[in-house]
């Protein structure tokens, strides 16, 4: 017997409203979701850009910063490091006596930074002090946009992977804004190839 219901039946409006509701949350997933996608796809799939390849070695798998890894701030007070995630960190650990090797990464980052004009402030610039030792004077002035963290030198070790013989305190580290350890920079570094690094990455993930 055929149906009787009518096209515009009140059965049928809710049906085809429950459709599109489902349709237009699906929509807005992918496009909250389409920033974090297309960094990544940027970076770890389309490596190449314009004929270069990325200066940094990028870290493969993903290393986020261990939930476990509590850092003392300025204060003296401890937080958790990944409390840090939502913009991208430039981060570099040495000893709070800070010799001219440490002293370089520290310019070295506040200078990339510098130069990401209005970018810059998507970037914050942390060094990880692995000891309680009082930092030099002269340090703490010149470098006073630089978070000064101190933190476990073995779970810091741990997290961040160095370069056949090398130690993390010879690197300059990348974090992205997700919390996942994504590059790691040469002992004695280029800055003008890491400034290009990071220049591209600013410009291909809207994320941080």
């Amino acid at each position: 017997m055929p149906s009787t219901r009518s096209p515009n039946s009140p059965e049928r409006a809710t049906r085809g409203s429950w459709r599109r509701g489902r349709w237009v949350l699906l929509l807005l997933a992918l496009v909250s979701a389409a920033p974090v996608i297309a960094s990544y796809l940027a970076y770890y799939v389309f490596k190449p850009s314009l004929g270069t390849t990325n200066y940094g070695t990028l870290v493969e798998p993903q290393r986020p910063i261990p939930e476990g890894l509590v850092v003392t701030d300025e204060s003296g007070k401890p937080m958790k490091l990944a409390s840090l995630r939502g913009v991208w960190l430039m981060i570099a650990a040495d000893t709070s006596a800070c010799d001219k090797a440490c002293a370089t990464k520290l310019y070295f980052m506040r200078q990339i930074r510098a130069t990401q004009a209005g970018e810059r402030e998507r970037i914050v610039t942390i060094w990880l002090r692995t000891d309680q030792s009082p930092v030099p004077d002269a340090i703490k002035t010149a470098y006073a946009d630089t978070r000064m963290l101190v933190a476990d030198p073995a779970a810091v070790a741990a997290w961040l992977p160095a370069e056949t013989g090398t130690h993390d305190t010879d690197h300059i580290y990348l974090v992205d804004p997700n919390g996942n350890l994504m590059m790691r920079f040469p002992k004695n570094p280029n800055p003008s190839k890491i400034k290009g690094d990071v220049t591209k990455l600013l410009k291909w993930s809207s994320i941080g």
